[in-house]
This record gives C-alpha cells, sequence and structure tokens, in this order.
C-alpha cells in the first residue's frame, strides 16, 4: 500500500494511542464503517474508525458541553434499558 502524505490524530479520550498522530495509508468502509488504515511504529497497518480521529467532523455534543457533560441524555438511556434487560434475565441465586 502507499501513502497518501496524509496524518491522522487519535482524538478518542478512552482510547490508549490518544493524541498520536499516524501516516494514513487509505480510508474506506470496513465492516460497516468509515475507517481509517495507518502506519503503526512498528510498520503494521492497523485501522481504526474515523469517528475516533481527528479526520471526522467536531462532534456538536462534545463542542457545547465543552468537557462539563461526559455522556448524551439518550446513550444513558440506552444503556439503562441495556442493564434492565440483563438484570431481568438474571436470576437471583445466579449473582
Amino acid at each position: 500500500m502507499g501513502t497518501t502524505g496524509l496524518a491522522v490524530r487519535i482524538t478518542h479520550p478512552f482510547h490508549p494511542l490518544l493524541g498520536q498522530i499516524f501516516e494514513v495509508v487509505s480510508r474506506s468502509p470496513h465492516w460497516g464503517e468509515d475507517r481509517v488504515i495507518y502506519r503503526a511504529a512498528n510498520g503494521t497497518l492497523p485501522t481504526i474508525a474515523v469517528a475516533l480521529t481527528d479526520m471526522a467532523p467536531p462532534d456538536p455534543f462534545r463542542r457545547i458541553a465543552a468537557g462539563r457533560a461526559a455522556f448524551r441524555i439518550v446513550d444513558l438511556q440506552r444503556l439503562l434499558g441495556i442493564l434492565e434487560q440483563v438484570s431481568s434475565s438474571i436470576e437471583v441465586g445466579d449473582a
């Protein structure tokens, strides 16, 4: 694979490579999402979701929240629904 002359920075706050910059090899859809193939320091070509990099457009929620809120209400409601499903499927004796 060739080089594009582009660089990508990992921007997701919980990603272990946060802040690191890598050479972009290509960008294309993989596994149902937009992904970047980049050249790692060890020469491998891993991929990362564009949403976790500075190639994604700025997230309006993060921009407006400015660090004051870590989660969207809709995401917390979805998590609550999942936790309720899991807890209802676990019997009392299973814990």
